[in-house]
């Protein structure tokens, strides 16, 4: 499945604010949160996700209200000396 990341800045949010807002990412039907980093104090989290497609991506991060500076998908990846595509 395809993979994206997207930058997200938040408003003052607590660690506990925080956690419940990366178990909603995790809880996500057909889109699947790998990863969700988080600077409180900068407020901004980065999250990687897997999705069938952009479209639907988006579709979801706008139907659960979650704003983004940019998204983009990951098409290549260096791993162990080496550019690979991701598929």
């Amino acid at each position: 499945m395809p993979r994206y990341v997207s930058l997200h800045t938040l408003a003052c949010m607590t660690r506990q604010g925080a956690e419940q807002l990366a178990a909603r990412m995790a809880s996500a039907g057909g889109i699947i949160a790998r990863s969700v980093q988080m600077n409180l104090v900068e407020g901004k989290m980065l999250v990687e996700f897997e999705a069938p497609d952009r479209e639907t991506l988006e579709a979801w991060l706008k139907s659960e209200g979650f704003h983004y500076e940019w998204l983009m998908r990951i098409e290549w990846s260096f791993d162990k000396d080496k550019l690979i595509p991701v598929r």
